[in-house]
């Protein structure tokens, strides 16, 4: 299989705030919209995107259902985790989770986005000393 591109699609009625939440926090920009569909790509790195599609979609497929905010979590990964929470703190957007060190090596924060998925900005840093240990096997 040749990939083109990857991205997941979210159903829910909030496409037009979605587009407005990821273009204003994130900045994507709309590469298609639709009465019933919104594609949005990262303007660093177009090939980073992400879509929404109304419940009431016209597409042939059966499904997929209505998102309901669980199992299921979109991560953004940057390269300055501090830098980032406080551009999107400062752009309006509500902080679910605020900035923290996680021991297993992750600076990141939360956010929902209107259609319910949580969005989690993370930055790789070291994880504590032995974080790891009781999770590693041996082969």
């Amino acid at each position: 299989m040749q990939l083109e591109s990857a991205y997941p699609v979210i159903v829910t009625e909030a496409i037009g705030p979605c587009r407005d939440f990821y273009a204003r926090h994130f900045g994507f920009d709309v590469v298609f919209e639709s009465s019933w569909f919104i594609y949005l790509a990262s303007k660093a790195n177009p090939a980073l995107a992400v879509a929404f599609m109304s419940p009431d979609h016209p597409s042939s497929p059966p499904g997929p259902e209505r998102f309901n905010g669980q199992g299921m979590f979109f991560t953004l990964q940057v390269s300055d985790a501090a830098v980032e929470f406080q551009k999107v703190r400062q752009s309006g957007a509500r902080i679910a989770y605020e900035l923290r060190d996680e021991p297993w090596g992750q600076r990141r924060f939360g956010l929902v986005d209107p259609s319910g998925a949580w969005v989690d900005v993370v930055q790789q840093i070291e994880p504590a000393p032995g974080f790891w240990d009781p999770y590693m096997t041996s082969a």
